[in-house]
Parts: C-alpha cells; sequence; structure tokens
C-alpha cells in the first residue's frame, strides 16, 4: 500500500502541539450521569438499549457510537488524527447504518450527552426524520441513523465522464457527489485533514426518503417518470424543478454521505468571507483580479496580519486548485478556539468538473503573496516522486468507497499535472 507507506513518512509525523483542556472542543465528564430521551423511533424507547449506546459512569467513552467519538476527537489544531483508528468504521457507518429518516430540516429532539463541560451536561439537537437541508443552491437532505448519527446526502447530478461545458459560469456549476468523496481523501491525503470525512452510498428513493421523511414540501416533490424512474426535486435556489428532478434506477440513486460536524448550538462556528471570493457576476471581475498588490492589504487587515491565517487560506488555495473549485467564497472557524485553529474545507461539490483545463487564477492567493507553509511545500514535492505520486495515492483511497471508481482517470492524471504547476509557481516565488 503506497498510502500506508505515505502515512509513515516523517513528513506524516510531525507532531502536533500538545492538546490541554482549553484545545478540546469538547471536555467529557466521565461523572456525569445521563438519560436518553425517546425520539419517538422505537430502538430507542427502551433504556437498556439506550444504555449500550450512552451509558453512565467512568467507561462511557468507550462504548460512545463513531461520530459522536468523532464530535469529541475535534481539537484546535485537527479535526481528526492522522493515524484516526475511528475512520475506517466511520466511513462504514456512512456507507450502511439504516436510515430512519431523511429530508429538508424540521424541530430538533434533543439528546443529553455528556458535551461539553462546563456545564457538565448540554442537548445536542438532533433532526428526528429525514429532512430536507436548506441552504445553498441545489439539494442536499439530512439522513439520520438510529444511533443518532447524521450525514449529509447529496445525490448524484452527472456521471464520472461528464465535464463541466467550457461556457458555463461557475456559479451555474453542478454540485457533484463523487467531488464531495474524492475531496475528503485528497484533503487527507495532503496532511491537512479539514474535511469532515465523507462515504458513498446508494440509496433507495422510496424506501429511504419517500417513505420516511416527514417534510411535507419534500414529499411533495415525488413522482414516477415516463421511463417508470422514481424521481424527486425538493426546494432549493437553482437546480430543484421537473426539469432537474433527481431519477433511481428505477429508485437507486448514488450519492455523498458527509458526517455532519458538531451542532452550531453545541459548537458555534464562523463564517468568514474570503479575500480572494470571486464576484459572481457574469462580467464583473474582484479587486484582486484587478490589483496585483492586492495581497499587501491582506496582509495589512485582521485576522491575516497575524499568526498562520493566511499560510492555513493559502492550503485551501492549493486544495482547491488541485480540484479546480473555483467556489470557495466562504470559510468556517470553531468560534472556541478564535482565529489561532485550522480552517474547515466544506462544500466541495464543485470540484473535479473538469480535467482538460486548469484554472490557474484559483491559485492567486500563492501567487500574489508568494507564501506557503514549509510542512505543505515539503509534502507537495514529495507527492510530485514516486513511489508517493499523488494520483496514485488518491487512487487507492478511492478504490475503497462503495462507489468505486469515484474519479474518472483523466481526472487522476490531472493532479499530477496540475501539482507540478503548483510547485512551478513556489519556484517562480524562490526565484523571485
Amino acid at each position: 500500500s503506497k498510502l500506508a507507506a505515505l502515512f509513515e513518512h516523517p513528513l506524516y509525523n510531525i507532531p502536533i502541539p500538545e492538546v490541554t483542556e482549553k484545545d478540546k472542543l469538547f471536555v467529557v465528564n466521565p461523572m456525569e450521569k445521563f438519560s436518553l430521551h425517546s425520539s419517538g423511533s422505537d430502538e430507542w424507547v427502551s433504556s437498556s438499549k439506550a444504555e449500550t449506546l450512552l451509558p453512565t459512569g467512568k467507561t462511557a467513552y468507550d462504548t460512545y457510537p463513531t461520530w459522536l467519538k468523532f464530535h469529541v476527537g475535534i481539537n484546535r489544531y485537527e479535526l481528526y488524527p492522522r493515524q484516526d483508528p475511528l475512520m475506517p468504521t466511520l466511513l462504514q457507518d456512512l456507507a450502511t447504518q439504516r436510515i430512519i429518516s431523511s429530508g429538508t430540516t424540521s424541530l430538533p429532539t434533543p439528546l443529553p450527552v455528556p458535551l461539553p463541560a462546563p456545564p457538565p451536561a448540554s442537548l445536542i439537537p438532533v433532526c428526528p426524520l429525514s429532512v430536507q437541508k436548506f441552504g445553498g443552491t441545489q439539494l442536499k437532505l439530512i439522513m439520520t441513523f438510529p444511533n443518532y448519527g447524521q450525514a449529509l446526502f447529496k445525490p448524484m447530478k452527472q456521471t464520472r465522464d461528464q465535464e463541466t461545458p467550457i461556457d458555463f459560469f461557475y456559479f451555474s456549476d453542478f454540485e457533484r457527489h463523487n467531488a464531495e468523496i474524492a475531496a475528503f481523501h485528497l484533503d487527507r491525503i495532503l496532511d491537512f485533514r479539514r474535511i469532515p470525512p465523507v462515504s458513498g452510498r446508494l440509496v433507495n428513493i422510496t424506501k429511504e426518503i419517500r417513505d420516511i421523511t416527514t417534510d411535507k414540501k419534500l414529499a411533495k416533490t415525488f413522482f414516477i417518470s415516463p421511463a417508470g424512474n422514481v424521481c424527486f426535486y425538493g426546494e432549493c435556489s437553482y437546480y430543484c424543478s421537473t426539469e432537474h428532478a433527481l431519477c433511481g434506477k428505477p429508485d437507486r440513486l448514488e450519492g455523498s454521505m458527509a458526517a455532519l460536524l458538531p451542532d452550531k448550538t453545541l459548537a458555534k462556528r464562523r463564517s468568514w468571507r474570503s479575500p480572494w471570493r470571486r464576484s459572481y457576476h457574469k462580467s464583473k471581475k474582484a479587486e484582486w483580479e484587478l490589483n496585483p498588490n492586492y495581497c499587501a492589504q491582506v496582509r495589512e487587515t485582521p485576522p491575516y496580519d497575524s499568526g498562520h491565517r493566511l499560510l492555513d487560506l493559502i492550503d485551501m488555495t492549493i486544495l482547491d486548485f488541485l480540484m479546480g473549485n473555483m467556489d470557495r467564497h466562504h470559510y468556517e472557524t470553531f468560534e472556541k478556539f478564535g482565529n489561532d485553529t485550522f480552517l474547515l474545507h466544506l462544500d466541495n461539490g464543485r470540484g473535479f468538473g473538469t480535467h482538460s483545463r486548469d484554472e490557474l487564477s484559483i491559485l492567486a492567493p500563492l501567487q500574489q503573496c508568494c507564501s506557503i507553509k514549509k510542512s505543505t511545500y515539503l509534502r507537495l514535492q514529495l507527492l510530485a516522486t514516486q513511489p508517493y505520486l499523488l494520483s496514485d495515492l488518491l487512487r487507492e483511497a478511492l478504490a475503497t468507497d462503495p462507489l468505486a471508481p469515484i474519479l474518472a482517470e483523466p481526472h487522476l492524471r490531472a493532479l499530477d499535472r496540475r501539482l507540478g504547476k503548483v510547485l512551478a509557481a513556489v519556484g517562480w516565488c524562490l526565484a523571485r
């Protein structure tokens, strides 16, 4: 396994600073006793069954469901550890756990869990039934599992070998389920670890969405196509109409299942507008596209005037360039950690739309600021050489997904070409 060898390399074993209590997103109080509130699901009425998942006493953490262990493990420096023993189980849960609900949004059901301290216990809101997630331009659903875990489902919109038409504006592009899956694995290979875990899944539209949703608006959008396939379109800003319906074969539909981050009532997140945000206008250009010295004023603006925020943003820029993602208008951080923490790389569905073209403008922060983390640069150099070639590593990582193959071969080959261009941009900066 080239992937296993990569994670054994010294560049992938640079220790993070010591994690103190204040560096943890949640502090578990093992002495706190908790009880379970029924969500209306038969599986959760029995208190004896509840205790197998949310027990009391000092051994509680060992028997938490995997999604809760993932939440508890988040700290100031990483979303999950490099050698995370939870990851295979969490990805399997996303791919196989029974879906008890799906849809847009609904009133949460409180589930007491030992988070955070102080106070010693808090309520974690859980959407009890399959609901559609509002916000964004395209349809996505929140899926709930029997162990109260939740995932964001993005359905398949185009096939692996389709490219985004050359005349499409970036803000009109489809969101691709396979791009979400590939982005998670690429982010991990780059050692950023800032994208929540994502797995592919084949969903039964009839049994796992239509028949169990309590979302009346979503339920009204189901129909049978002339070909006899089950279809639906939901509600969203753009591609939610009969012309853009999502149809199964006859009711099976591919999609990505992304582990949800802790609810914002427990772990507030701050949304930051990217300084290199595009204009989202058909003819206007953003200031960074017109001003070659734009980075100088960014460097004088908080939070980019101190710490590693600008370097973290350049990391994200490199990830986006490798994927061909032009749609990074905002990013988020956990509010608890202030400005001294990593950036969350969320919403990557508009990556991997083209393999025949490289959008160099995505690299503007790197090119204009001529700054990069030394550790990032060294890893990029490593991923451009055998036996650690980036395309080979991502191919191996994606082969384990239930929907493999995730990317068409031309997209994998494009990664190596684009990585060469990132290194050339750094070389140009060094030459200056």
